[in-house]
């Protein structure tokens, strides 16, 4: 499938653009399970001025979606209308400490976030080395693993509005929940200010070899997957629900319940977004009829049915 094609009429309206404007782009290369159609643009920002430039210039009735490194995403195979934006790390990856916090820009990995906190002696986000995504990802979704949340640790998170305005706001304006903000979804996140505890090398990084071998024992890791595709309901966990399912090991397509850890839903090899997300459908219909609880998706899904 591909779109009509917007570029004609956007580039003249933006000469001053120094990003990289794509159309009809595929997806599937941008996310970790390999699946979905094409972006109608695709849009790859240089730094904060280029990307609030082109929020300034595109039309309103436009959609914009942002997605990072695509570990917590489906896309579906007809792909996605309007503009997606990927913030790359050349303009929006830099992490620096500075006392006991640490700024980072939103493509940053939470991994490298957490290293360059204890790198600098700076307890308390450590938890950022076992999760998969990008600091962009994490306010969005204020990621979490082991027992710790970004909601803990964020002093204040950057980003541009629609109209291409820098906006900040503070950890309460956040309006934290589990997994996820009250924060207009159009807002673009570009950067981050966390603060830790300065603490002792040796024991952060006992604790950050910890969530890494915890994820290696207990994670499918190495497969084509999108990490926890369900949220904990309260008093539950989902894995445990859909276990007692008897959902392990399901599969449609080329898509299958994980057999190590039965939250995540891995991409055999020629799954498609249809595959992956009936797969999801069809556990949490179990679920419901075994035990009564509907599962609530974490994993995020985007874009048009084919």
């Amino acid at each position: 499938m591909s779109f009509p094609d917007l570029l004609p009429t956007l580039k003249p309206a933006m000469p001053d653009l120094r990003g990289r404007l794509l159309g009809n782009e595929s997806l599937s290369p941008l996310t970790w399970f390999r699946v979905g159609g094409p972006a109608q643009v695709l849009f790859t920002p240089a730094d904060e001025d280029d990307l609030a430039y082109f929020l300034s210039k595109l039309p309103s009735e436009i959609p914009v979606y942002v997605v990072g490194v695509g570990s917590n995403l489906i896309v579906r195979d007809g792909g996605m209308a309007g503009v997606v934006i990927r913030l790359s790390p050349r303009g929006f990856g830099e992490s620096k400490a500075d006392g006991d916090m640490v700024r980072a820009g939103t493509a940053a990995l939470d991994k490298r976030v957490a290293e360059a906190a204890a790198a600098a002696n700076i307890g308390g986000l450590e938890f950022y080395f076992g999760i998969p995504g990008s600091i962009g990802g994490a306010l969005r979704m204020n990621a979490g693993a082991n027992g710790d949340e970004t909601k803990d640790v964020l002093v204040e998170a950057r980003g541009v509005t629609r109209a291409g305005e820098t906006v900040t706001f503070s950890n309460a304006e956040m309006k934290f929940v589990y997994r996820g903000n009250g924060v207009d979804p159009s807002i673009v996140f570009t950067s981050a200010l966390f603060r830790g505890a300065i603490a002792d090398a040796e024991k952060i990084r006992t604790r950050m070899n910890e969530v890494q071998t915890h994820r290696e024992i207990a994670q499918p890791i190495r497969e084509k997957t999108g990490g926890s595709t369900f949220k904990n309901p309260p008093g539950h966990s989902a894995w445990k629900l859909i276990d007692a399912a008897g959902c392990r090991g399901l599969r449609i397509g080329g898509a299958q319940v994980s057999e190590m850890h039965c939250n995540f839903l891995i991409n055999t090899g020629e799954a498609t977004g249809h595959d992956i997300e009936t797969l999801g459908e069809t556990v949490r219909s179990r679920v419901k009829d075994h035990s009564g609880v509907d599962l609530q998706w974490e994993i995020k899904r985007i874009g048009i049915a084919s």
